[in-house]
This record gives C-alpha cells, structure tokens and sequence, in this order.
C-alpha cells in the first residue's frame, strides 16, 4: 500500500502530522472543525478557501478570513482549526526542497501574512491539488519535480511586496539581508499574534537577538513605522473585530486588546477611526469606509476563544477537497 502524501482533517478529526520521513512536501488540508497540528521542522504556508479557521504557532494565535494566507518559519509548529463551515488547504515544505530551489534563482520564501484575491486563491489551489495528485503516485526518490517547483514558485510571487523591503535590510550580502529580514518579519508576526496585549519592545529584540536599538532602527527602516506605533495599531484593528463580531462590552474589548483603561482605549480607538466604539459597533464604520473610498482595513486579526481544545481525535479521513472546496473520494 502506497504512503499518502497529502492529508485531510474533515468532520472534527484531528491529525498531529511529524515528520515526512524523506518527502519535499506534503500537502494538508483542514475543513469543518478538522484540525491539523504540524510537529515537523518544516516551512508552511496556508490559504483560507472558504470560511475561517484559527491558527497557533509559536508566533502567537491568528484569525483568518477567506483569502487570508499565512506563512511560518519551520519552528513554528502550528495548530489549525477550520470552523463549521471552512476550508484551509496548506503545503509543508522540507529544507531539501528550499535548498534546491535556491541553487537555481535568487528564491526565497519568508514568515508573514497577506490577503489574496479570490482569482489567486483559485490559482493556488490548483496548484496544490496538482501536487497533491502527483505525491499520490509515491515517487521515490524525492525530486524537484514540475508541480513543487509550480507551486513554490507561486508561493513566493504571492510575497512580492516583501522583494523592497528585503533590499532596505542591512547587510554586506544578499544572505544576510534575508537573515536580518527574516527575523524581522517573524518579530511582527509576533507582534499580530499577540495583539491581545501589549508586546515590549524588549521582548521582541530578544527574539531577533537584536539589540532594542538596533531592532528598532532596522524595524522602522523596513515598516515606515515605529514598533509601538505597529503595536497599537494591530491591538486597535483586534479592538474593532472584537466590537462587531463578538457580544463583548466595550469595557471587556478594550481589556481584551491590551489597553490599561477606558479612557486610554476610548482615545485611542476615537483618533484610529474617527468615531466611538460605540458608533463603530452600530454599524457607522460602514458609511465611514465607504466615505474613504472604501480603504481595506486589516482583517486578518487574531480573535479570543479556543481553537483547537474541541476537536475530536481520530483517524485520517479516505476523503479530500478538490479545488472548489467541495468533498470528493478518490
């Protein structure tokens, strides 16, 4: 009996997923309270299809909204958790596969979140369902086949807008840039991760193993802002997720996103949106956005609850999604 490749949580299933014992990559998805949690040293990426799902990871706990994509270093073992009605397809790749990517072209993938349009969500899962079909056939040894190189090549065009600011790193060398940038973004992942609280400037520059100086003069070269200032408003962002998504009082919202009292809260969320929290939860943001030429704010803010404490442990569904999000049986 051939060893599958690809894996699917469905129905509240839970998968713990080690490791691919030789495999390049592994594709995985999670849909209707399934969960999946990786263990292996591995890179992942993952792509909201439909509904919702939490993620857990090192770097702290994250929300995400249909067309959210969300990519983790290899020590960030992450937890997913799709909702009731969601689907959330990933791809775990190996250092292999990274190393030989990059022997070729100037390849790099990196930690960090982003949003995509429905017609690349399309084309991502594609991609992935061709992978998943291919590692179907077992091939031995593992190789940089046409499907991986697609599919990772697909990933890092997804992160374009990261090509600028790596060149803004300081470094001697194109190495170092992404070294120096790669910790960067892990410490503003962080910092969206644990927007339910106030993060330290200190605590981050431990995680980077920068100074506090040096961290923040480099992280505010790379952001165009301050690591407070980023703090405060990724916590304002969750503030008004909270407000319409959630019964939670006022009060209780402003505790929840790490401001010290009302008053500060109140202040602040007035100065962010230009308008009470309490015309935002009416409904006022709506007419405002639309005021400002409809302008995105951030949706992919973590969110309290347990996202993984209510899935049921069993065994790997025979069952996967095809590219549309519907159930299929090969």
């Amino acid at each position: 009996m051939k060893r599958m490749n690809w894996k699917w949580a469905d129905l509240g299933r839970a998968m713990l997923e080690g490791p691919s014992q030789g495999a390049w990559a592994r594709c995985m998805a999670a849909s209707r309270l399934g969960s999946i949690e990786l263990a292996a040293q591995e890179w992942s990426i993952w792509v909201q299809v439909r509904g919702q799902a939490w993620v857990e990871a090192k770097e702290g706990r994250f929300f995400l909204r249909r067309g959210d994509w969300i990519a983790l270093s290899r020590d960030s073992h992450p937890t997913l958790q799709a909702d009731p009605g969601g689907l959330c397809v990933g791809v775990s790749v190996a250092d292999d596969a990274m190393k030989a990517m990059a022997q070729f072209s100037e390849f790099g993938l990196h930690a960090g979140r982003g949003h995509l349009a429905q017609r690349d969500v399309r084309t991502y899962t594609r991609l992935w369902h061709r992978l998943a079909a291919n590692l179907d056939k077992g091939a031995s040894p593992p190789r940089m086949d046409a499907p991986l190189r697609c599919l990772l090549l697909h990933l890092e065009s997804m992160q374009g807008e990261y090509r600028s600011r790596l060149q803004r790193c300081p470094g001697p060398s194109l190495g170092r840039k992404r070294q120096v940038f790669d910790r960067m973004q892990r410490a503003r992942l962080y910092l969206e991760g644990n927007c339910d609280r106030m993060v330290r400037v200190s605590e981050l520059a431990e995680r980077t193993q920068f100074s506090v100086w040096y961290f923040s003069k480099v992280f505010h070269k790379l952001y165009d802002e301050s690591p407070q200032s980023a703090s405060a408003a990724m916590r304002l962002e969750h503030a008004a997720n909270l407000l319409v998504s959630t019964p939670m009082t006022i009060g209780e919202v402003s505790v929840a996103s790490g401001f010290d009292n009302n008053c500060s809260f109140a202040r602040s969320f007035r100065a962010r949106f230009g308008m009470t929290a309490t015309d935002y939860r009416g409904g006022q943001h709506f007419r405002h956005d639309a005021q400002t030429c409809g302008t995105a704010r951030a949706n992919h803010i973590a969110a309290p609850g347990d996202s993984v404490g209510y899935a049921r442990k069993n065994a790997d569904s025979p069952s996967r999604p095809n590219v549309t999000g519907r159930l299929t049986r090969p």
